[in-house]
Order: C-alpha cells, then structure tokens, then sequence
C-alpha cells in the first residue's frame, strides 16, 4: 500500500477474494455462446472468442517468469541483488493477476463498443508498422514524463510508492501498482491500439503482438538476473538506446531518481536521466558465477498439493506453510501423523 494512499488506489474487486475471476464469467460465457450457437456467420467473430484464452496464456506466461525467476535467483548465476524477497512483499504482490483480469474486460468491453473491431483479419503488415512506430514514439516517450510525474511527492505517496516498495523485483512486480496508476498505462498503451482500429489496419497478429511484447518485456525487466547477451549490443550498437536490461531497470527501484524510461533507454539518454552505473552493474551481473552450497536440504514431498508449496510454485502458497494429515488405522488403534 502506498504511503497515503490516493482515490482509486483499491481494484473494483477486492473485496471478492479468489471469486473475483467471476467478473469475466457473463462475456465469456457470452462469447462462447455467440461463437457456437449463433446461426448468423456475422455474429461469429475469431476476435471475440480468442479473449479469454489469451487471457489464460498471459496468467501462465506469468507463472513461467515466476517460476524462472525463483530458479535463477536461488542458483546464484547472472543474480543482480543479494538482498531476498521478504514475505511482505509476496503478500503485497499476491493480486498481480488484477490487472488480468482487468485486461480481459477491457478487452471485452472494448469489442462490445467498438464495431470496428469486429471481424478483424489476422495479418496486416501496416499495421503491424504503425504500431511499432506508434510505440516507439508516443508511448515511450508519454511514459517517459509519466514516469517522472509519479516520482513527484505527491503522486509518488499516494500511489506510485506502492511498486517501489519492492526494492528486490520480481517478475510479478511489474504490475503490481494501484488500480489509478495501472489505469493510466492502460490508456498509454491503447494509443497504438485504437489508432489501427480507427485507421482500418489493425489485425489480431498486432494486438496480439503488442500484448506479447510489452508482458515480456515487462517480466523481463524486474527479474533479478541478467539475461542479455553483450553480443546482442556489440554486434548492434544501437540497441542501447532501444532495449533495457533487467539491470538498468534494477537500478531505479535502488536508486530511485535515474532510469525512468519504459522499455528503450532512448529518453534517458536525451534528458540525462541514466544511471551512470548502469554498464558496470550489467556487466558486473552477467560476470556473476553460480553459488555452490555447502550444504543441500532435499525436500521430502508427502503429497501431491505440497508440491505448489515449494518456491518455484504458486506465490500465494509457496508463502503459506503447507500441512497434511493421513489418519492411518490397525484395528482399534488410531495414529495421526502431521
């Protein structure tokens, strides 16, 4: 929770625990229906029935950089901070499927209005270009002087202090913010969304793309090990200025007031806002050999659902003990075991 929290800090759906995924219930159900029992060809529409599947691949897209994560940094090998991830922390992060949930209802919502999405086509080349272009310039560049505007007192207590009280990232970090700030980027990311839309040149390959790139991007970026190759920035220079490392973005949750841009460098070069340690800590992370233990503690697995209890499970339970009773029975004798 940020320091002083600001209006719209909660999501919508806080108070409904786990049962909150059943807000995608109706337009999901709705999808399915019209996909499959409409007789009207019109009324079916690829677009529409692929929302909740692609929002289950973004949940397990998650997993998989969390699960990586707690590997890589457990092994020791490319590790950018020693410090370890608190249990606070993973309480605080445990909602960081709320902005997927609220991905598939914008999405739903978004195609129940906007009659230029129907019937999209898969591939359109242009549209793929505009919204590169689109992202490289606006989005990045919006972000950029966002970014900085929620570092500003005011803004930085009432919401954005909430992200960087995760000094050590992990993937889920990413979008672990209140509900107003992801709101915002939200409307950021949507201008190469609605600009092919309204242009007649989007297509579910860009959309899809998009979404893609930005959850990797994203994950990658507050992972706690290095994995950019120095190769890809000797044999294209350039990249500097287009692609960030998970060092450089470690460095402004540290550090705080350098490193501000979204995915490109680009506008920490121009406004001389790069943290000047920045190539030592990459390098210095990516020379970082694996930790060999004195001692290994083998894990002696009794039932099935202990295993989502181990760290390179589910967060929400790898930060719960995990107990399982097995009554077992002789005769008239009775023996619980714990």
């Amino acid at each position: 929770m940020a320091t002083k929290p600001g209006i719209l800090t909660d999501w919508p759906w806080a108070r409904l625990g786990n049962l909150k995924y059943l807000v995608l219930a109706p337009f999901a159900c709705y999808s399915i229906y019209t996909f499959f029992m409409s007789r009207d060809e019109n009324e079916r529409d690829m677009f529409y029935i692929l929302v909740l599947p692609f929002t289950l691949s973004r949940m397990i897209h998650y997993q998989l950089w969390i699960s990586i994560s707690r590997y890589r940094t457990a092994k020791g090998n490319n590790r950018i901070l020693d410090r370890s991830i608190e249990f606070d922390q993973v309480d605080r992060e445990s909602n960081w499927d709320d902005e997927i949930i609220l991905f598939g209802l914008v999405y739903y919502i978004g195609y129940l209005i906007l009659e230029q999405a129907h019937h999209m086509p898969m591939w359109r080349t242009d549209g793929i270009i505009i919204t590169a272009l689109l992202h490289i310039g606006p989005v990045e560049f919006l972000y950029y002087w966002l970014h900085r505007a929620l570092h500003h007192h005011f803004l930085y207590s009432r919401y954005h202090s909430h992200h960087h009280s995760s000094i050590v990232t992990g993937p889920i970090t990413a979008v672990v913010h209140p509900f107003a700030e992801i709101l915002a980027y939200y409307m950021l990311f949507s201008i190469p969304l609605f600009t092919t839309i309204f242009t007649g040149t989007s297509s579910m390959a860009s959309i899809g793309a998009y979404v893609i790139y930005i959850d990797f991007m994203n994950l990658m970026g507050h992972c706690n090990f290095e994995l950019i190759p120095k190769w890809m920035f000797s044999v294209f220079p350039p990249l500097k200025y287009l692609m960030y490392t998970p060092s450089y973005h470690s460095l402004h949750h540290t550090q705080f007031r350098t490193n501000y841009c979204l995915f490109m460098p680009l506008y920490d070069y121009i406004y001389d806002t790069m943290d000047k340690s920045s190539g030592t800590l990459y390098e210095k992370s990516l020379e970082r050999e694996a930790e060999v233990p004195d001692v290994v503690h083998l894990t002696h697995l009794t039932t099935l659902e202990s295993i989502y209890h181990l760290r390179l499970g589910f967060a929400s339970l790898a930060s719960k003990p995990h107990t399982s009773k097995c009554t077992l029975c002789n005769g008239n004798e009775r023996v619980l075991t714990i």
